[in-house]
């Protein structure tokens, strides 16, 4: 099956962000500094690495900083749909779905951090995994087993056919990343207001059409300041490590899992 062509996404950034303060106190979520940089240019970059053209991001908490912060940045093209009051994950989305061009699109959180590992970049593999026949959803989600850093939880297995099933329980074998594609037909019958992500994606699997892709990489839930100061500690010792270690440390990753 030839690669879906994906240009278009959006990004939630309206949320307050109150379990990381005081972070947040005086700055929106997606501007705190993850890696020496605004935790949502990490997430631009990896949009338009993925050759995404066109971003849609929403905005309430310190909308006027986070806006004239996006605005010196060139590329992707950028659109921004302010809400005037909270429209939660689905809603915020929904008041926007008719800037991401009729076709499949992704959706990511403006706290969103992961690293790729070389040649598997996780849109690049999302996008080539992406059936419209089947899928109304794809999640990316990471294995608990490889959140060291910061603290996950069980929401999600992979069944061996690729579909997700969500773990009320908390004990899955996987967390969702908060990355994903869909389709725009996904909102149908949807409210006009403020809805949950959530409701989507348990409807999808109650069609037998939300699947999940492994993350081939780190993606890190920084949800507290605790879990950012773990991250930014982690990130500075290993650019500190010279490349001569870095690639010692690939290749014996590589042996240990062959």
């Amino acid at each position: 099956m030839p690669k879906t062509i994906i240009d278009h996404a959006f990004i939630l950034a309206a949320g307050k962000g109150t379990r990381l303060r005081p972070y947040t106190d005086n700055c929106p979520k997606p501007l705190v500094p993850a890696g020496g940089q605004p935790i949502i240019n990490h997430v631009l970059d990896r949009l338009e690495d993925a050759g995404i053209g066109h971003v849609t991001v929403n905005l309430h908490y310190m909308a006027d900083m986070l806006e004239a912060h996006l605005k010196r940045r060139g590329h992707p093209k950028l659109t921004f749909s302010r809400e005037s009051e909270l429209l939660e994950t689905g809603g915020g989305v929904k008041k926007a779905l008719n800037t991401m061009g009729g076709g499949p699109f992704f959706v990511v959180s403006g706290d969103s951090f992961w690293i790729d590992r070389p040649g598997r970049k996780a849109l690049d593999r999302m996008a080539a995994a992406w059936d419209p026949e089947k899928m109304d959803l794809l999640l990316m989600m990471q294995p608990l087993s490889k959140m060291i850093l910061t603290e996950g939880r069980g929401d999600y297995d992979v069944l061996p056919d690729g579909r997700a099933v969500r773990s009320k329980s908390k004990s899955g074998a996987c967390m969702w990343t908060s990355v994903r594609l869909c389709t725009p037909a996904l909102f149908d019958d949807t409210p006009d207001d403020h809805f949950s992500f959530l409701e989507l994606m348990d409807r999808a699997e109650s069609r037998g059409r939300l699947y999940g892709l492994i993350h081939d990489g780190d993606w890190h839930h920084i949800s507290t300041p605790v879990d950012l100061d773990r991250v930014n500690e982690h990130l500075k010792k290993e650019k500190k490590e010279s490349p001569r270690s870095h690639e010692a440390r690939e290749e014996n990753t590589k042996k240990f899992s062959s």
